[in-house]
């Protein structure tokens, strides 16, 4: 059968507490639907048919799991594509500029001294559609990633203590320093396959079945494939596979399938990879004559309502990771009254936003319709309230202002909220 590499091609008073309420829910439920879709970028490949697939020795899925964990490639250099599809609504556009803007970040419109070249905003695009990246590798004090796309080019580059952000379509670079050569810059989202698979890993435990599926070849490589699946009924994530390069331990392709079926949520994989030591060049950058250049320090500086939501997004982000992995609960623990009901992948965050729920269509006018028209109206024991489904996260939001929401359908939502009562 015909490897499963994908296309290597670019494509492109009270007043206070309800306003408060919303901002509090806006914190919560948006991350953890882009942190559900970062966290959760694998799945299940359709099975391979015997003949053409690799003759590789036998390995149990421990065997397998623990040679990804002694991975050691440090020198890599090769093509990326990752296509996103979480089933959103098409608002004409503006899905993407509501996730750039929730960052708050510099280039999303939130801060005028901000820069189009930073990282933080800029490689939240990888959370939709579909992305071409070259990546590669010398060791921990040198990484690069360029994000293709159809006119212009992104890249992120780290070498010794530098890292350099440019944007070409702007003409904009972002620069800032790291404290010492063993620090590598933090990425906002995951952007390759190890990256997934680290995550993905983070989700085995007694609720989650792990074995060795055949073999594949990925980007010209013999692998095994890792599928994760969950033990129990309601999780929205189908099954986790991940192809491991069969030499190296690397990983080399990822995907999910939610288990509602369809196409992947996400794909993500190698098209080309080699484990050659890149040219010293491929790290150089110096910034292009008339480019506007933003230091990191500067933008730090900057007037504190351009960052404030930067700062809680980051924040609520790196709770979402948890320890959980894909479930990406337990880091939630514990924060301004949030809690985590449930066990292994059935696990959903809920908390309180003080009394306000959605606005209805009668108080709220064209905003309640608005957002309304994007849900679910359910009811239950719990009340009333509106269920926003993508493809891997849902989130209830009942009228009297609780939020529910995790990687479960909306069934297990209505019976945590019932349950709740």
């Amino acid at each position: 059968m015909a490897p499963i590499d994908s296309d290597d091609n670019t494509t492109a008073g009270e007043g206070e507490g309800l306003r408060a309420g919303r901002r509090r829910a806006a914190r919560y439920v948006v991350p953890v639907a882009v942190m559900g879709v970062a966290a959760a970028t694998i799945g299940l490949v359709p099975a391979l048919a015997d003949s053409g697939d690799p003759d590789l020795p036998k390995v149990t899925a421990e065997q397998l799991i623990e040679k990804i964990a002694k991975s050691d490639v440090e020198q890599l250099s090769g093509t990326v594509k990752i296509s996103t599809d979480l089933g959103l609504p098409d608002l004409g556009g503006l899905e993407s500029g509501l996730m750039s803007g929730m960052s708050g970040g510099p280039g999303s419109g939130g801060d005028e001294d901000g820069s189009a070249a930073d990282p933080s905003a800029k490689l939240t695009e990888l959370v939709s559609g579909t992305h071409t990246l070259r990546v590669a590798a010398d060791g921990p004090d040198r990484q690069k990633l360029s994000l293709l796309e159809n006119a212009a080019e992104y890249s992120l580059i780290h070498n010794g203590k530098d890292v350099w952000g440019y944007d070409s379509e702007s003409n904009e670079v972002y620069h800032s320093t790291t404290s010492g050569s063993d620090e590598q810059p933090e990425k906002e989202v995951p952007a390759t396959p190890k990256d997934f698979a680290d995550q993905a890993l983070k989700a085995v435990d007694d609720t989650t079945s792990v074995t060795v599926d055949g073999t594949a070849q990925v980007a010209g490589r013999d692998a095994y494939r890792l599928v994760i699946k969950p033990k129990q009924e309601g999780s929205t994530v189908g099954a986790i596979s991940v192809a491991v390069d069969a030499e190296t331990g690397m990983p080399l392709k990822f995907t999910l399938t939610p288990s509602s079926g369809g196409a992947a949520v996400v794909d993500a994989g190698f098209t080309k990879v080699s484990f050659a030591k890149p040219d010293a060049s491929t790290f150089d950058f110096t910034p292009p004559k008339g480019a506007k250049v933003t230091e990191g320090d500067e933008v730090a500086k900057a007037p504190e309502h351009g960052r404030e939501a930067e700062g809680d997004l980051a924040e609520e982000m790196e709770g979402l990771k948890g320890t959980d992995g894909l479930k990406g609960t337990d880091g939630l623990k514990g924060k301004d009254g949030l809690k985590v009901i449930g066990e292994g992948w059935n696990s959903i965050a809920t908390f309180d936003t003080g009394g306000q729920g959605l606005p209805t269509a009668s108080a709220g006018g064209d905003l309640g319709g608005f957002l309304g028209s994007f849900g679910d109206q359910v009811k239950g024991d719990f009340g009333s309230g509106t269920v926003f489904k993508t493809r891997l996260v849902n989130a209830l939001i009942t009228d009297d202002g609780k939020v529910y929401a995790g990687a479960v359908t909306k069934d297990a939502l209505v019976k945590a909220a019932d349950a709740a009562q």
